[in-house]
């Protein structure tokens, strides 16, 4: 058994969600630990037997409290099993105990955590087996003892688990609603917010989509001084050989007469509401379990409904909420509306209230149309998140647009200048050519890398289509977003665009068709979309600002397909690779007699096909084929051999979609595809060959075998990025 001496000088390390290390480090040295050490998703500290206890019943932030045995270099598997063997195991555990064993890691030589688990085990029971003669069985559920391992590179960490379920499983939550938020996020999210502070002041806390009541509770718990841990009905350490009840029941007995003392307190008034009766009914259960039915209240009512409560006067405070943000939940442009509704009343119900709002979508947090002043970067599970914190001032006249009252910032207006300028050069030249679809912003400054295309649909209404640029990893990731945030709120001031006619999506900085791996272009963004119609040179084609990465047209082949259709009279046309066929659509409306537009995505297939009936073209002349184009191209040289007098090219720069037979590399393939074209064109016929690969180079052997131009079709709205892609015109040589 441990000695008085060791139980006072104990080393420890409490785990817990990434991103709350700082905040779990600050609450360990309140509740008494020493020798604090940060590291990913865990903090270590020294302290006494009675300081882990505390912790496990006290800390609202941690997951588990790992009491550390030792910390050991190994190699192989005979190294571990020397290294756990030589524990003291049966001052921890009965020989005829329960035991469980949880391994992580790996090094050179034990490259499997099961087979480190078994190993260790092995070690456990064999020297229980020698020092007692019986040995412990290996159980999961309500194990007497619970050994962890960590192996880093060939640094080994044993220690015993004194949590047992993870701390965030407090036990008053048996109802839960779907995309629950853990308990200890939830408390993490109330402690950025202040909300400690707030409610020492007398401040309210609300939340407008409070689901099961996690934030509410955990709120009512903070505010009443009620320590989490005190609804769990075990810990790990009860039934541990070195458990020192009489500290235990000390400690319990204290935080019990904390509660009650908390509960006489006049607390500050806690009240949350959700649109769905059915998941208050898991609320309600939830806040009886933990005892609070007095303190906490809930109330079906729509986020357009979301008011100060008018029972009793009730001081400004806190709003807090999780709302859902298209990764589980709901439908993103449902969703935006949401976020702007909760935004509008915010600014004519709240002013003088702090406001905390906790997504995995930051765009969505923006349609609040409120400015962050700070925000945190959290895990929600494995998505990354984001804390944004405001505070909504005062309007300024009655009945003033809140959206009219805030003003840029400075670096905002600076975008805006740009916008401006581009509208009155730009904007003007769109104009006069008849381009109602044009790229108004590409990354101009380079501080603001994004880019911003304008659709005016065949009705006149304005579109806003804004595409950030991932930045480069030396960038804060709280930095780009207030640029993405400054970007976009310059649009909806130069452009005067309501929020709901702005698009804002997140992708690399890579041409249309770069990149795509396992048909990612082909991934839908949001579960439904606005289908918008547009004109390019009296064509109309259908375009999706929010469904896809890519919206159905690529504007920089605007000139291309206008080359395309000055060809097409008389002609026969291929195009492959055509994704949503608009290059068909020009050539058809060029006077092209016959076509055959081929793609492997059903979804841009069927696209494809409702351009054509917007074209009002004949669906027996201008042919809709969904397979590889690769095995068409393969098989189309049996019996299409110069039956096209004009052929598109224009392939993914790299695709391994499962659809297709093989890999698509466009720099190590595109001799084989130039070839297989050349075969399927009739004498005279001509081959548009183009690409998005900046460092492509043509292979020698082509310039050779044919007559080869390359063409400059990159109109003005593009001559910032003269790269984007490559176009070039083949023919058969003398």
């Amino acid at each position: 058994m441990l000695t008085d001496l060791q139980i006072e000088a104990l080393k420890f390390t409490a785990t817990c969600p990434k991103g709350l290390e700082s905040l779990l480090a600050q609450e360990l040295r309140a509740l008494g630990a020493d020798g604090l050490q940060e590291q990913p998703a865990a903090v270590h500290f020294c302290g006494s037997l009675a300081l882990a206890y505390r912790c496990c019943l006290w800390s609202r932030l941690a997951n588990r409290i790992l009491a550390r045995l030792d910390q050991v270099r190994i190699g192989g598997a005979e190294d571990l099993y020397r290294a756990v063997a030589a524990q003291p195991w049966e001052q921890h555990i009965q020989p005829s105990g329960k035991l469980w064993l949880q391994f992580s890691g790996t090094n050179r030589e034990i490259r499997n955590s099961q087979f480190g688990a078994q190993k260790a085990k092995d070690a456990i029971v064999d020297r229980l087996r020698r020092q007692t003669g019986a040995r412990p069985s290996i159980v999961k559920h309500n194990p007497d003892l619970t050994v962890t391992l960590r192996l880093q590179r060939e640094k080994l960490d044993i220690a015993i688990d004194l949590s047992g379920d993870s701390l965030h499983k407090r036990g008053y939550r048996t109802h839960i609603g779907a995309a629950p938020l853990k308990e200890n996020l939830a408390a993490a999210l109330l402690l950025r917010a202040q909300w400690p502070r707030i409610a020492a002041e007398g401040g309210a806390l609300l939340d407008p989509m409070c689901g099961s009541g996690t934030i509410l509770i955990e709120a009512a718990l903070m505010a009443a001084d009620i320590a989490p841990g005190l609804f769990r009905e075990q810990f790990g350490f009860e039934s541990w050989l070195n458990h020192q009840s009489d500290i235990w029941n000390h400690l319990r007995e204290e935080a019990l007469q904390r509660r009650a003392a908390g509960l006489e307190k006049d607390l500050p008034e806690i009240r949350g509401y959700d649109a769905d009766a059915r998941v208050l009914f898991a609320a309600e259960a939830n806040i009886a379990r933990a005892g609070l039915e007095r303190r906490v209240r809930v109330r079906c009512r729509s986020v357009a409904a979301f008011k100060v409560p008018s029972h009793r006067a009730v001081k400004p405070g806190l709003v807090l909420t999780n709302p859902p943000y298209g990764e589980r939940l709901g439908d993103q442009e449902a969703l935006r509306e949401t976020y702007a509704e909760l935004g509008r009343q915010l600014k004519v119900e709240f002013p003088g209230w702090q406001v905390g709002i906790f997504t995995g979508n930051p765009e969505l947090g923006y349609s609040t149309g409120l400015r962050s002043h700070k925000h945190y970067q959290l895990y929600n599970g494995s998505i990354p998140s984001q804390l944004l914190l405001f505070q909504v001032h005062q309007l300024n006249a009655p009945g003033q647009s809140a959206d009219k009252e805030r003003k840029l910032s400075v670096e905002a207006e600076m975008v805006a200048n740009r916008l401006r300028k581009n509208l009155r050069t730009t904007g003007k030249w769109a104009d006069r050519n008849g381009v109602d679809c044009y790229r108004l912003y590409d990354a101009d400054l380079p501080e603001y890398s994004a880019a911003v295309d304008l659709y005016k649909t065949s009705s006149g209404t304005l579109y806003a289509h804004l595409q950030e640029y991932r930045p480069p990893a030396s960038i804060d990731e709280g930095k780009a977003c207030n640029r993405l945030r400054d970007l976009m709120r310059a649009v909806q001031t130069v452009l005067d665009l309501p929020r709901a006619k702005i698009s804002i999506k997140e992708r690399r900085r890579h041409s249309h068709k770069s990149g795509q791996k396992g048909g990612g272009q082909y991934q839908k963004q949001a579960e439904a979309g606005t289908a918008l119609r547009v004109k390019e040179y009296g064509a109309e084609f259908e375009v999706d600002l929010w469904r896809y990465l890519d919206t159905g047209l690529f504007l920089d082949h605007r000139p291309v397909r206008k080359y395309i259709r000055e060809l097409a009279s008389g002609k026969t046309f291929l195009n492959l690779f055509c994704y949503t066929a608009s290059a068909t659509v020009q050539a058809a409306l060029g006077g092209c007699v016959r076509s055959t537009s081929v793609d492997m995505s059903r979804t841009y297939q069927s696209w494809a096909a409702r351009n054509f009936r917007a074209n009002t073209m004949d669906p027996y002349r201008h042919q809709l084929v969904e397979a590889d184009c690769l095995r068409w191209l393969a098989s189309a040289q049996q019996n299409r051999k110069g039956q096209y007098d004009l052929i598109f090219l224009d392939p993914p720069t790299f695709s391994n979609s499962v659809k297709m037979r093989r890999v698509l590399d466009i720099q190590r393939d595109h001799a084989t595809l130039i070839h297989q074209c050349m075969t399927l064109l009739a004498p005279g016929g001509r081959l548009v060959f183009s690409n998005n690969l900046r460092s492509f180079k043509m292979d020698g052997e082509i310039d050779k075998a044919y007559r080869v131009k390359p063409l400059q079709l990159l109109d003005r709205d593009f001559h910032r990025n003269p790269r984007i892609h490559n176009v070039w015109e083949l023919c058969a040589g003398e």
